[in-house]
């Protein structure tokens, strides 16, 4: 367990999400990749916030059924934003992921580059695989 690392678990491919982008627009590009948030970087992968379908929703209610303005990120996006990196530990990472806490956070490096995003099911689906490798021991 203990070879597990951040690294190994988060995945690269997330939501390319700019603060001057219309939500719909980012909405979309959370659909398209199947995710419930995503860091909200510069073009230097910076982070910058987070935005996640709750914000989306919130503004496609206001386009869809108020004829409101339509938002950007950067009029939504949270900016107080929990990150991890690399080097934490993974089950540190998931006993505080059991607390109201996020359920992904964005990977950085020392510098705020964003380097990937680790959720819940990825800590979930390595944890379903060593308790595979478990039960044929055992079996």
């Amino acid at each position: 367990m203990d070879s597990v690392s951040i690294k190994d678990l988060m995945c690269t491919r997330y939501a390319t999400i700019r603060p001057e982008m219309p939500v719909v627009e980012a909405s979309g590009n959370l659909i398209k990749h199947d995710m419930l948030g995503s860091p909200v970087t510069d073009e230097a992968r910076t982070l910058l916030g987070w935005i996640s379908e709750r914000e989306c929703l919130q503004a496609a209610l206001q386009v869809v059924y108020h004829n409101q303005r339509v938002a950007t990120v950067k009029d939504l996006m949270q900016t107080d934003v929990l990150t991890v990196s690399v080097s934490d530990d993974v089950l540190t990472l998931a006993q505080q992921m059991l607390n109201a806490k996020p359920k992904i956070y964005p990977v950085v490096d020392a510098s705020n580059k964003v380097l990937g995003v680790i959720s819940r099911r990825h800590i979930l689906n390595m944890l379903d695989q060593k308790l595979a490798e478990l039960s044929k021991k055992a079996g």
